[in-house]
């Protein structure tokens, strides 16, 4: 086991930003289907606690386009030198950067609102390059670590690389990232994440001609790591490796094989009801309570 995944893995499972249920309690995800596992990569700020009081802190500061990115910058850069797990995270971030792309071709770092600037401002900090700052408007504000430029630049011909926490179909790349860039004349090259959830990311930036790089991957690997680590059991990893190879027909299978748990779920509180409302409704497993 490469030390560098084995580091990952115990990092996110500590600050739990990947969560496994016990084996006959899957989680209530919010579209009313039901799985084995949550990843909220910006955990690894340090914990769920502190990345949620950097959320609130980049929503109250946000509005100042032209402030946000050197006071996030500030507050980063005091939690790397204060928490073990978020510093030894961005140093190994750095490392496999430098080691997987040209960092000399590149010429800006971008990182989208809100959980990308966990990671991109540090990072682009860190490798000396001026940073990008994305809003979800399309909006873009270039800094370097210690001033900001006003006005829109123009991009012509640069190269940028995107960070992000983590990466699922690509649809705020789709969205909002690119055609930000684009916008500017720029052109996203590359990608560095995080987490991989391999839900068809990869693919879509390929056809954007955007090279991906993750530094671990959503399939059963991590969850062989995290067995062998003795982070998950047997039970919660046969639950969750067959969850990998067929999300819908594992999940109808626990169901049928668990039929009080959607009536408790529709007797339990009102956020678990409603996602098992709504799970009835679309018929998404085609069960019958």
């Amino acid at each position: 086991m490469g030390t560098r995944v084995e580091k990952l893995v115990k990092w996110l499972f500590s600050t739990k930003a990947v969560k496994v249920c016990p084996q006959d309690k899957p989680y209530w995800y919010t579209s009313g289907t039901i799985g084995p596992y949550y990843i909220n990569t910006h955990f690894l700020y340090g914990s769920e606690e502190k990345a949620n009081e950097l959320l609130n802190l980049i929503d109250s500061i946000k509005t100042d386009k032209y402030g946000c990115p050197l006071k996030l910058l500030e507050l980063v850069r005091e939690n790397y030198g204060r928490d073990e797990i978020y510093r030894g995270l961005i140093d190994e971030m750095y490392g496999f950067i430098t080691e997987a792309l040209p960092v000399g071709d590149i010429d800006y770092i971008s990182g989208g609102e809100r959980r990308d600037w966990f990671f991109s401002l540090i990072l682009a900090d860190r490798l000396g390059k001026p940073h990008i700052t994305l809003y979800k408007d399309l909006s873009a504000v270039v800094s370097t670590g210690k001033e900001v430029e006003k006005g829109m630049p123009d991009l012509e011909g640069k190269r940028v690389l995107h960070i992000a926490d983590l990466i699922t179909e690509a649809s705020s790349y789709e969205r909002a990232w690119i055609p930000a860039i684009e916008a500017l004349n720029g052109k996203i090259c590359w990608s560095a994440v995080v987490v991989d959830r391999k839900q068809g990311g990869e693919e879509y930036l390929r056809s954007r001609d955007i090279h991906l790089f993750s530094m671990i991957q959503v399939d059963e690997s991590l969850f062989d790591h995290a067995l062998s680590l003795g982070l998950i059991n047997d039970d919660q990893y046969l639950l969750i490796s067959e969850y990998i190879k067929n999300p819908k027909e594992s999940m109808k299978k626990f169901l049928l094989e668990h039929p009080h748990f959607l009536r408790d779920a529709l007797n339990s509180d009102e956020k678990t009801k409603e996602r098992a409302t709504l799970c009835l409704e679309k018929n998404f497993y085609n069960v019958i309570i």
